[in-house]
């Protein structure tokens, strides 16, 4: 590590493999950290994400990144993590529901808390998460509200926190379309090719090309009017 990175607060960033999470890390870096990321292998059935998380954060020159494995399958109730059926459209307004069954319970919860407790070892007082409320499947754990109660919550029940080194939550991405997404990402030299979103990938790792995050994928590349570099299966 050399003398300019020493200098470089340190900041924990949750990298998926996906295009949001790879767009957050861009930023952070962008904004000056010296970047650790954190990903987690957590039985979900696009586990081809980590292959994909371990190679941006390697393009990135990340030098520690930590990948957990939790199993979230002993809960289940997910179609990332049970026996359901990613649902598939051809249209995202038929992709809405309240709550789709593609929410894996209290992830974002679990995944912070291990990113606090990550920040809290390493003198990070700054935590990236790729959230986002506007181009979104719905999930409960991507909105404003929750963010903003979480890092109160973390202020209250951290070493850190209690000392007065509060560890700020930075959500970059939460009020931007995917299309706003993709291009701040290509400005920053984000390669795209390198992420995977796709819910229910096939054998080859390839897209499906119908599950929601499939079509935002798909709309926010038209609507940046960025080539899509994704291997769809049809």
């Amino acid at each position: 590590m050399d003398n300019k990175s020493q200098t470089k607060p340190n900041a924990v960033v949750l990298l998926s493999g996906g295009l949001d999470s790879a767009t957050a890390l861009a930023i952070a870096l962008d904004q000056g950290f010296q970047c650790l990321a954190l990903s987690f292998r957590y039985g979900q059935r696009h586990d081809i994400e980590i292959a994909a998380a371990q190679h941006i954060a390697k393009s990135w020159g990340i030098r520690d990144h930590r990948i957990i494995d939790i199993d979230l399958r002993v809960f289940g109730k997910s179609a990332l993590t049970d026996a359901i059926d990613v649902p598939k459209s051809r249209s995202i307004d038929q992709t809405i529901d309240v709550i789709p069954v593609t929410y894996v319970p209290a992830r974002n919860i679990i995944f912070l808390s291990y990113a606090l407790a990550f920040a809290e070892v390493t003198q990070s007082y700054d935590i990236f998460i790729g959230v986002n409320a506007v181009d979104y499947s719905g999930y409960p754990d991507c909105r404003h509200a929750f963010i903003k109660q979480y890092e109160e919550m973390a202020r209250l029940g951290t070493k850190t926190g209690v000392e007065g080194r509060p560890i700020k939550i930075h959500t970059p991405l939460i009020s931007l379309t995917k299309a706003e997404i993709i291009r701040r990402g290509v400005s920053l030299g984000v390669n795209y090719a390198d992420t995977h979103s796709c819910y229910d990938p096939d054998q080859q790792g390839r897209a499906c090309g119908f599950c929601a995050s499939c079509l935002l994928r798909k709309k926010g590349f038209q609507e940046a009017n960025v080539i899509d570099p994704t291997i769809y299966s049809s």
